[in-house]
């Protein structure tokens, strides 16, 4: 399997739908009232800012995975899908930007949080368990490395930020003031079930889930639905199996390649300062960080 060939798209342009948001990835544009057309471009976001070059044929990749996964977990909590073809909904000179990179989804209530799992120590996760033995309020047990595996999957929410704005952990009980016990509860118990599953399959496909993130959304019923997208590299910490060691940094199959990168780039002499505009990426990282997500998609759908 090789990465698509197709045309990058930074930032789509349809005519026929009118444009609701762009996010750090994708474009959303209103069908009628009670759907949204989300085209995932080829744009990728590290720290929050959105880098000025795309990566080949990322928004594809997401897409297939994305698809792969709701397909997978569908018996947990319902999705968002429509079952409709997103063609079906444009102009024909639009169908190009389009095809392989959208869905044709329910218009839903978001709520307003990040439902983060972790099931491995790793990132912030674990400057923060070195300082006070705890995951964003969570109490962890003593004697964990960089990387090791968590007794038991984690639910450590956060807030959503505006667009070049940073995410901020909350904890539970500060979740329950935003929607409610009942609902926190079960977004909690949705979350780590949909992570668990997940990950138990991707073991046996050679890759470690080490954290992730979901999205959740109210329908006309009031009832749950999984939305946006769901465990792909840009939302998840994807490791090789083959070559995991507790202790280190393992390498990845998600965009912590990007992050290290800008984390060594300088700019005027200087760190980068992680607020936009972004450095400008070189080709060759454009283009691993897409082998690396195709190489995710490959071994996982295989």
């Amino acid at each position: 399997m090789t990465t698509p060939s197709k045309p990058t798209v930074l930032e789509s342009r349809l005519h026929s739908l009118p444009l609701m948001a762009r996010g750090k990835v994708r474009d959303n544009y209103a069908v009628g009232t009670d759907r949204i057309l989300m085209i995932a471009s080829d744009r990728i976001s590290a720290f929050d800012v959105v880098m000025g070059q795309p990566i080949p044929g990322k928004g594809e990749l997401l897409t297939r995975m994305a698809l792969f996964w709701f397909d997978k977990l569908g018996h947990i909590v319902p999705n968002h899908l429509t079952g409709e073809a997103p063609e079906s909904v444009v102009a024909p000179d639009e169908v190009d930007q389009v095809r392989g990179r959208s869905m044709l989804v329910k218009r839903l209530r978001p709520l307003p949080v990040e439902a983060v799992v972790r099931g491995y120590l790793a990132g912030s996760g674990w400057k923060e368990y070195q300082e006070n033995g705890q995951v964003c309020g969570v109490p962890l047990p003593p004697g964990l490395k960089n990387a090791s595996r968590l007794p038991e999957p984690i639910f450590t929410p956060a807030t959503k930020a505006e667009m070049g704005e940073h995410d901020e952990n909350i904890s539970f009980e500060r979740l329950c003031q935003l929607i409610g016990a009942q609902r926190a509860d079960e977004v909690r118990r949705t979350a780590i079930r949909l992570y668990s599953e997940a990950a138990a399959y991707a073991l046996t496909r050679g890759i470690i889930i080490a954290d992730t993130k979901f999205e959740f959304g109210l329908d006309e019923q009031d009832r749950l639905v999984l939305m946006d997208e769901v465990l792909t590299p840009d939302s998840s910490r994807f490791w090789p199996l083959d070559t995991y060691q507790e202790g280190i940094n393992p390498p990845s199959f998600d965009k912590q390649f990007l992050r290290d990168w800008l984390e060594s780039v300088t700019v005027n002499g200087q760190p980068w300062n992680k607020q936009a505009p972004a450095p400008e990426l070189p080709l060759g990282i454009a283009t691993a960080t897409s082998e690396r997500y195709q190489s995710a998609l490959s071994m996982l759908t295989a």
